[in-house]
């Protein structure tokens, strides 16, 4: 199978209800940035598992930051806590309140419970240890299913720039035949040798319009190749660019400089879609 290009963007998740731990929903969104970097979203007694998370998308992914959120719903969430020292030492204070200021009545178990801290929900907590076996699965999931999303978004951008290329191929070939006409037209109005020598010497492009269209060509084939080439392809289009410039710069025909400034502007817009490339 042919290797593609990969954007940096993509959504992938994952939900389904796990036997003996409750329904988990995993999240996982990528954005643009130079290097790989994680940011993780974790249930408390799941922050062990970073590591192993990590090492899972390091196996499929190379470059942008990406978000993971795991979440939990335990379907044991059930059961009562009683703190029954807590409780002691208020039973303990309220007497010697009584006591001392001669208060009259009694306590209800009613207002008993309701004192803060007395009363709460036995809850669950998931450990890393025990869950990671019914987790690795549903987080494999949604991790396909957000290099799917990367990929497929990856062959549109292919598409893009692959055409965008072509159009300055098409561009290329223009200013070397507008260079051609547009030399012989000047050549005719300047009579003195030396003063033609000059001419020719300052007004030459060639070298330009070579290297141009040698990054054209191998920028191309990286998009062909394929796998994380978004630092080759940005640094491709530093050099398309700079080119460009001095093309623009030595132009002494208005058309070619047009056109130059044309490409300019097409090179630059290849840049931005080359930033969101794996």
């Amino acid at each position: 199978m042919a290797k593609i290009i990969s954007s940096m963007t993509g959504f992938g998740n994952q939900d389904a209800e796990v036997k003996d731990i409750g329904r988990i929903s995993i999240e996982l969104r990528c954005i643009n940035h130079k290097f790989l970097e994680t940011v993780f979203h974790l249930p408390e007694g799941l922050l062990s598992l970073e590591d192993k998370f990590k090492k899972e998308i390091e196996a499929k992914i190379k470059r942008g930051r990406i978000f993971c959120a795991v979440n939990i719903r335990s379907i044991d969430a059930q059961g009562i806590f009683i703190n029954r020292k807590l409780l002691k030492n208020y039973l303990q204070e309220l007497r010697e309140l009584k006591h001392e200021f001669k208060f009259a009545g009694e306590l209800s178990l009613d207002a008993l419970i309701r004192l803060p801290g007395i009363l709460s929900l036995k809850e669950n907590k998931p450990s890393g240890a025990h869950i990671w076996e019914s987790l690795r699965p549903l987080f494999l999931q949604a991790l396909a299913s957000l290099v799917q999303a990367r990929d497929k978004e990856g062959r549109a951008l292919a598409r893009v720039l692959k055409a965008r290329s072509q159009l300055l191929k098409k561009d290329i070939i223009f200013i070397k035949q507008r260079f051609n006409l547009a030399v012989r037209l000047k050549l005719k109005v300047i009579k003195a040798d030396d003063e033609r020598s000059a001419f020719l010497k300052s007004a030459e492009i060639a070298e330009e319009i070579d290297r141009l269209n040698f990054h054209i060509i191998n920028f191309v084939q990286k998009i062909s190749q394929g796998g994380p080439v978004g630092k080759e392809l940005d640094f491709i289009t530093q050099e398309m660019q700079r080119e460009a410039n001095t093309l623009a710069a030595k132009a002494f025909d208005l058309v070619i400089s047009g056109r130059a400034v044309e490409m300019k502007s097409q090179i630059e817009k290849i840049r931005e879609q080359v930033q969101n490339i794996e």
